[in-house]
C-alpha cells in the first residue's frame, strides 16, 4: 500500500508539473502575442519571414529574370522599413545586398542583355533601403511602433469626439453640434466640452478655437479639451475662463492663444449667461420677432496676458428661440469680413425657422463655408415651442 501511495503521489506530482508548465507556456505565448500587436514585443517573427523571402526572390530571379526582376528585392526592404527596428533592418539589408551580389554573378554583366543587375537596380534598392532606415529610426525615436501608430491616432480622434459630445437635454430642448476640420482632415483646432451641472439643472458648454488649424492645432486642441473638461463644472461659471487663461499661460506655447465662448444655461427658466474670450458673438433668434440678435460678451483672448477679466452678457431663451454659437472659420475669410459672414449665416438659418432646426448645423456649414480652408464649428441650442413639442 505504501508503494502504491508513493506511485500515486509521484504521478500527481508529475501531472501537476506538466499542467503548471503548460499554463506558463500558454500565458507566455499570449503575452508575447499581445505585446507584438501592441508594438512592444520582439520583431523576430517579421524579420524571419522577410529573410525567408529574399532567397525565394533570388531563386525566382535566377530562374526567370524577365518575370522576376532583380528590382523585386525592394519589396521586403520596404516591408522591413515598416515592420522592423533599425538594428534588425540592417540585417535584412545585408541579406538583400548578398542576394544582389549573387544575382549579378549568376546572371552575368548587365551589358550582355536585359533583366540583369544594372546600376539603376542597385540605386533603386539602395534608395528604398535608405528611406526605410530613416522611417525606422524616426519611429524608434518617437517610440510609436507601426502597429500602434495608426491605432493611436484613431484613439486620439475618437477621444476628441467623445469629449465633444453634448449631453442629453430634457424634453422641450434640442441641441446639435457640427464640426468640419480644415482640408477634410480628421483633427481640428475647434472643439466643444459640455456638461450638465447644478444637479442637471444647468447646461454649461464651452466652444473653443485654438490658434492654427487642422493637424497643426489638433494636439493642442486635445490637450486643452481634456483640461477644460476637468475645469468645467469644478469651478463657478465666472471662474472658468480666468482658470483656462491661466492654464494656457503656463503652457508657454509659441502659438498658445485661443478664443472661447462659455454658455451657462438654466434649463428650467431658459435664462443664460454668455462669457467670451475674444470669440465671435453668439446669435439668438427671437421667435416673437423672427430676428437674429448678436450676443457679444467682452473678454480678451485666452493665453495673452494674466489677470484678464471676462464680463458676461445675459439673455433668456423663450419657447421657439434659438441660440447659435460658432467659430470664426464659419463667418470670416480672407475675402469676407465677419459682419458679411454673419449676415450670410443668419440668412441661411432663416430657412429653418418654420420647419425646425433638427439637422440644420451640418447643412448650415455646407451652405455658408463649404470650401473654406479653416476649421469650422457650429452649435445650436433650441428651446422648442408648443408646436414642435406636440409634433414630437
Amino acid at each position: 500500500m505504501a508503494a502504491g501511495r508513493e506511485r500515486r503521489a509521484a504521478a500527481e506530482t508529475f501531472t501537476a508539473r506538466l499542467k503548471m508548465k503548460w499554463h506558463r507556456a500558454r500565458v507566455g505565448l499570449r503575452r508575447s502575442g499581445v505585446d507584438y500587436f501592441r508594438g512592444d514585443g520582439s520583431d523576430w517573427v517579421a524579420l524571419a519571414g522577410l529573410l525567408l523571402t529574399i532567397p525565394l526572390i533570388t531563386a525566382g530571379t535566377l530562374a526567370n529574370s524577365v518575370w522576376c526582376s532583380p528590382a523585386v528585392l525592394v519589396l521586403p526592404i520596404v516591408a522591413g522599413g515598416l515592420l522592423l527596428r533599425p538594428a534588425s533592418l540592417l540585417g535584412l539589408y545585408a541579406a538583400a545586398a548578398t542576394a544582389l551580389i549573387v544575382e549579378s554573378i549568376q546572371l552575368g554583366p548587365y551589358t550582355e542583355g536585359p533583366s540583369r543587375v544594372t546600376p539603376g537596380v542597385v540605386l533603386v534598392v539602395a534608395a528604398c533601403g535608405f528611406f526605410g532606415l530613416l522611417i525606422a529610426q524616426f519611429r524608434s525615436r518617437v517610440g510609436v511602433p507601426w502597429r500602434r501608430g495608426g491605432t493611436m491616432l484613431f484613439d486620439l480622434r475618437e477621444r476628441i469626439r467623445v469629449q465633444s459630445k453634448l449631453p442629453k437635454l430634457p424634453q422641450g430642448w434640442h441641441r446639435e453640434m457640427a464640426l468640419r476640420p480644415a482640408g477634410g482632415q480628421s483633427f481640428s483646432g475647434d472643439f466643444v466640452v459640455a456638461a450638465r451641472t447644478n444637479g442637471g439643472r444647468t447646461l454649461e458648454v464651452v466652444l473653443t478655437d485654438v490658434s492654427g488649424k487642422g493637424m497643426d492645432a489638433g494636439s493642442r486642441a486635445l490637450l486643452l479639451s481634456g483640461a477644460f473638461g476637468g475645469l468645467l463644472g469644478s469651478l463657478p461659471p465666472h471662474a472658468f475662463l480666468p482658470a483656462a487663461n491661466g492654464y494656457l499661460l503656463r503652457q508657454d506655447w509659441d502659438e498658445g492663444f485661443a478664443t472661447s465662448i462659455h454658455l451657462v444655461l438654466d434649463l428650467d427658466s431658459g435664462d443664460y449667461e454668455l462669457y467670451s474670450a475674444g470669440h465671435p458673438p453668439g446669435l439668438q433668434l427671437s421667435a416673437g420677432s423672427g430676428r437674429w440678435e448678436e450676443k457679444a460678451a467682452e473678454g480678451p483672448l485666452l493665453g495673452v496676458y494674466d489677470g484678464a477679466q471676462f464680463d458676461p452678457v445675459k439673455g433668456s431663451l423663450r419657447p421657439g428661440d434659438v441660440l447659435m454659437l460658432f467659430t470664426d472659420g464659419l463667418v470670416e475669410t480672407s475675402d469676407r469680413d465677419i459682419v458679411e459672414g454673419i449676415d450670410r449665416l443668419t440668412g441661411e438659418a432663416d430657412r429653418y425657422v418654420t420647419g425646425g432646426f433638427q439637422g440644420a448645423a451640418w447643412h448650415l456649414i455646407e451652405a455658408v463655408a463649404k470650401d473654406v480652408n479653416d476649421d469650422r464649428a457650429l452649435l445650436l441650442i433650441c428651446r422648442e415651442g408648443p408646436t414642435a413639442a406636440a409634433a414630437r
